[in-house]
């Protein structure tokens, strides 16, 4: 077909989603259209049918039909406009800075990225974080809503790549801090258990699935605990699942405390008012884009330490 281009996928655009990848090059294009020429069949990764949300991964080639006055366009780092209060806010939250990578402390309930109802979160205040360079800070990784604690950006394009691969070939090593309802047994162990996701949009959750699941491993250690009431449980996941360590967790029959989704009233303690998810990204040890190794430690945030003074657990 007379038109057709086949773009291949920059080191700068892995993990990137197929929409946000066509929000970049081709800005009017419409999403509704999108839909339509992923539906037809008429984009395509790798000669293969996707849906929008598709991760993307640097080498793949995008197929792109004929697209009329929706022309491509480079990517663009124009500075969007961000707001006093949201710009000091996301600086306060920066806990390491170097010139290939920053690290943010994220607190529990803001989101990384935007979505259907979500009008504020991290992506929108990555201006705020270029600190004099002429590049926007891009993300390396995600981290939940609701999960509070480390999560890292690259300042370049080729320290966004390096991080990404970084993830993806599993030379990240994550530690999780969490407290759980109840104390798990053994007291040390590993978890795996393959997840699949169930539910509607809006509804999604992970459940045990050993024959349609994706293989997840968690190895987890308790630290100390309060009676058999709650743990404080250190959480390293080896596989990267959506929603692994809150639905292993459960699956031990010891949810977060404040997980409803996964825990529902078991998860919930007398005495301790907050419904806030306990789980803390508390350190990361990875290679760093420059050589060497970037090793990073989060602080707890105030309503964890709360919960660890009333559990009667030393605040680190």
């Amino acid at each position: 077909m007379d038109g057709v281009r086949t773009i291949r996928v920059t080191d700068d655009e892995a993990e990137l989603r197929l929409d946000r990848w066509f929000r970049r090059h081709y800005p009017e294009l419409t999403h509704g259209r999108l839909e339509r020429l992923l539906r037809t069949g008429q984009v395509r990764v790798d000669g293969g049918r996707v849906k929008a949300s598709a991760r993307l991964e640097p080498g793949q080639t995008i197929r792109v039909p004929p697209l009329g006055q929706a022309t491509s366009a480079p990517p663009k780092q124009e500075e969007r406009a961000v707001s006093d209060e949201d710009a000091a806010f996301a600086r306060s939250l920066v806990i390491h800075r170097d010139d290939d990578v920053l690290v943010l402390n994220k607190p529990a309930g803001l989101a990384v990225q935007g979505g259907t109802g979500t009008t504020r979160h991290l992506d929108g205040m990555l201006d705020a974080l270029r600190f004099g360079s002429e590049e926007r800070p891009r993300l390396a990784h995600r981290l939940d809503r609701d999960t509070s604690g480390i999560i890292l950006l690259g300042r370049t394009a080729r320290a966004t790549a390096f991080l990404a691969r970084a993830f993806q070939g599993r030379e990240a090593l994550k530690t999780y801090w969490a407290i759980t309802v109840g104390v798990p047994v053994p007291q040390r162990g590993r978890i795996d258990l393959s997840l699949a996701k169930t539910g509607g949009k809006g509804y999604e959750r992970m459940e045990a699935d050993e024959d349609e699941g994706k293989r997840a491993i968690t190895d987890y250690t308790v630290i100390d605990h309060a009676g058999k009431k709650a743990a404080w449980v250190e959480l390293i996941p080896r596989t990267g699942r959506t929603h692994q360590l809150r639905a292993h967790c459960a699956a031990l029959g010891t949810p977060i405390l404040g997980d409803g989704k996964y825990g529902g009233r078991t998860a919930m303690l007398q005495g301790i008012e907050t419904r806030r998810v306990h789980l803390h990204a508390r350190a990361i040890e990875m290679p760093h884009p420059s050589g060497g190794m970037l090793r990073v430690t989060a602080p707890l945030p105030d309503f964890m330490q709360e919960t660890w003074r009333f559990l009667g657990f030393e605040i680190p």
